[in-house]
Order: structure tokens, then sequence, then C-alpha cells
């Protein structure tokens, strides 16, 4: 069999999975770095290259240095996060640990960026999402991991403020109602990256066994003769030996 020209060499395999298993949710150990122009301009472009429904490529990058914004920002996350706690207020316990958390580097990151969807680029009719209009959005979130994994490639952290008002950054960053803030992101260079991701060393919530979520030709059947080779080889594996 001939192999593909672009096909790849086990240690480029190697470096691909190695990026995914080492990607964090960074919120915490921001260094005062200044991100390079040249690695900016590479890993918004890496996001930039992801798939998109009917390639819309419905995506803008909204790059925030400006500590006064970044305040802004920070007294909006101050305020939801006051309304999640209230939200627990019965769980003293399941309360503390919530307030124990880091949640967010906005201030202490090297700088934001906020990630936007604009269903009217390239007109009302997009290829693919005349059925499931949402397809729009995930294009966007296909952005978001890409970005993860070249910021994670380039040794940059980066985390995704998600208990925040849509409403408030669309008002700071004077976004156009037609479009949707998806995410805003913290990302600088840190001091380490942890071993395991902080809400699952924390105890929030444990990681699931892949077993579990896997299923068989339809919802929740985890047994099949069909697959027995696949189960098998899920079953028997042990993933944190190969993530590490």
């Amino acid at each position: 069999m001939n192999t593909p020209q672009n096909s790849f060499v086990q240690y480029e395999k190697d470096a691909v999975y190695k990026v995914i298993f080492s990607r964090r949710d960074v919120r915490a150990k921001f260094l005062d770095k200044k991100i390079p122009g040249n690695i900016l301009a590479r890993i918004l472009n890496a996001a930039h290259h992801a798939p998109s429904v009917g390639f819309s490529q419905p995506w803008d990058f909204i790059l925030v240095g400006d500590l006064k914004i970044r305040e802004r920002i920070k007294q909006s996350f101050l305020e939801e996060f006051q309304k999640s706690v209230r939200m627990i207020e019965s769980d003293q316990e399941r309360k503390h640990k919530y307030t124990s958390l880091k949640l967010e580097g906005i201030l202490e990151s090297s700088m934001n960026i906020c990630i936007t969807y604009d269903p009217e680029r390239f007109g009302p009719f997009v290829l693919g999402r005349t059925s499931i209009s949402e397809t729009g959005v995930y294009s966007v979130c296909c952005a978001i991991q890409n970005l993860w994994l070249a910021a994670r490639a380039e040794g940059l952290g980066m985390g995704w403020v998600s208990i925040i008002s849509n409403s408030k950054i669309r008002e700071i960053l004077e976004i156009p109602e037609h479009v949707s803030p998806i995410a805003y992101l913290c990302i600088g260079y840190v001091s380490e990256f942890e071993e395991t991701p902080d809400l699952e060393r924390s105890g929030w919530l444990p990681r699931l066994n892949l077993e579990d979520v896997v299923c068989y030709e339809k919802w929740r059947v985890r047994k099949s003769e069909k697959w027995a080779e696949a189960r098998d080889e899920i079953a028997r594996t042990d993933f944190n030996k190969v993530v590490k």
C-alpha cells in the first residue's frame, strides 16, 4: 500500500497526542511576560484554520490588552460569580470548595481574547447550516480548540472564563447585536502546567472512564459483539499510562 505524501511519522503523531493530553484550562501562575507578535500571529492563524460549516469562517478574534477594559470584564465575572455562589448556598461543603477555586486570570494573564460568532458572514445561506443552525457556533468552538492546542504547543497557558455576562461583554467590547460572544479567554506564559486538570485535582469532579462514554450503534448500548475488538482494547488499555 502506498503511503500518502502528507502522512505523519511516529514522532509527529506523538507530538499531536502530547499537546492534546497536556492541554490545561489555565487560570493561575501567569508570568509577567509579553507574547511575541510572531507567536501570537501563529496561534491565531492556527485558530483561523479550523473547520467551519460551509467554509463560513464565522469567527472574529478581539485582542484585549487594555487593563481598564479588562477590569470592567473582571467586574462582570465577580457579579456572575456571586450569582453562582447563591445557587449552592444550601450546600456549605460544596460552596466552600467552589469559592476556594481559582476560576479566572483576567488581569494576571498577558492578554485576553474574545472570540465571536457572526451568523451573517457570507450572507444568510450557509451550506450545511440549513438544518442544524448550531453548526455555526460549533465551528467557532473548533477554532477555540485549535487556538488552545497551538497555544499549549508554544508554551502558553489559556483559560476560558465562562462565569461572565455575554451582554456585558457585548457592551464593553462594542460587539454588534447580531454577533455573539462565544468565548472570553485569558492567555499568557505560565510558570508551570499542572499534571492533571484543576477541577479533577481538586476533587470537584472525577474523569470518567472511556468505556463508560462509548456506545455501540445505539444510545447507552455498552456491549456489542460486532465491536468486541474495540471494546476490549478500550477496557484493557491503561490510558493514564498512555497519556504520561
